[in-house]
């Protein structure tokens, strides 16, 4: 008599979280292991707004027939039936659908990972309710399959170079960004911008040129942990990334980070957050912020944080792919989201 299979044990309600980011430290186009030109970012890791998604199994439906709350959140609704598929092959249970709440406190449309932290959280939902693991990798895979183009926050916040459109790692730059603290804001009028209508413009031999002497730069940022070079980097970034996305305030961003001793700027290379950079080593840093503060106030620029490049990491337990179980938690979905607001400090 064979042994049951565990196609008979249905999966369990799972959880899962995802943190989001503050933008981009470096995008442009570099070249991959085979020398090929390709389009990747490194982003800015950013603790505190979250995704939040719990996966409630039906044994009885198939995956296509999954219902997502709120509603219209396509991206994460596809990423949970590609999940629930794939795990339900790899663990050899059936498939399923079922029903995916997911709540959010990341704003839509400022460059901050909004449609990638939802897309994150329901594959860490989904991979909790079959009491099973994917590797970041595969995550990255079923995320870009999902959205067309994903931030890699199923990394946690180590600095990598990461092909946004394609789901694969260009580069593990050694460790975590340089100690800096950042002051947020908002540009444009905190107007949404719509990643994918930015489209992909051709990729020209001198985009790959500034592109890999950036990347040389900032793996020496990252070996040296050294914050001005990180604030070179990530300024030149974001003026060169200009003919893509115009931002009409970068002259004052960086005026001001000049007047107040910053040690440069970041931006959302497709989104209206930035952020002026500090050395938190460096004395009367306290001072600087709080001028900083005022000269972004009084050039109409709303800050919304300060904060640090060396966050603790809310996207989990860490392991890429297994969240904190959570059977006991009642499933709510949350409003859709508020638009483009953030709060200010």
């Amino acid at each position: 008599m064979n042994a049951p299979t565990n196609r008979k044990t249905p999966p369990a309600t799972g959880t899962g979280q995802s943190s989001c980011h503050h933008g981009e430290i470096l995008q442009g186009a570099f070249l991959d292991e085979r020398g090929a030109a390709c389009r990747a970012l490194v982003t800015m890791p950013l603790a505190g707004p979250c995704s939040s998604a719990v996966f409630v199994p039906d044994p009885d439906t198939a995956p296509e027939s999954l219902v997502i709350s709120p509603s219209g959140r396509g991206k994460a609704r596809r990423a949970a039936v590609l999940t629930c598929e794939l795990c339900g092959s790899t663990t050899a249970r059936t498939p399923c659908g079922g029903q995916l709440f997911l709540s959010s406190e990341v704003p839509d449309g400022l460059g901050m990972g909004s449609s990638s932290a939802d897309v994150l959280a329901t594959i860490r939902a989904v991979v909790d309710a079959y009491a099973t693991h994917l590797p970041a990798e595969t995550v990255s895979r079923i995320a870009v399959s999902a959205e067309r183009a994903s931030d890699p926050l199923m990394f946690d916040d180590r600095a990598l170079l990461f092909a946004q459109r394609e789901g694969r790692v260009l580069e593990d730059l050694g460790g975590r960004l340089p100690p800096a603290v950042v002051v947020g804001c908002l540009t444009e009028g905190a107007t949404g911008v719509d990643t994918l209508e930015l489209g992909t413009p051709h990729i020209r031999e001198r985009d790959v040129r500034v592109g890999e002497r950036l990347r040389a730069l900032l793996r020496r940022a990252v070996a040296r942990s050294d914050v001005a070079l990180l604030g070179q980097v990530s300024t030149e970034s974001a003026r060169y990334n200009q003919r893509i996305l115009d931002k009409t305030q970068l002259d004052s961003l960086v005026e001001i980070a000049e007047r107040v001793g910053a040690v440069g700027l970041q931006i959302a290379h497709s989104g209206n957050v930035a952020g002026l950079l500090f050395d938190p080593n460096r004395p009367g840093t306290g001072d600087r912020i709080r001028t900083c503060l005022f000269e972004l106030a009084r050039n109409d620029i709303p800050s919304t944080r300060v904060f640090s490049t060396r966050p603790r990491s809310r996207n989990g337990d860490g392991d890429h792919g297994r969240a904190h179980r959570g059977r006991g938690r009642t499933p709510r979905s949350d409003p859709p989201r508020q638009g483009t607001r953030m709060p200010s400090i």
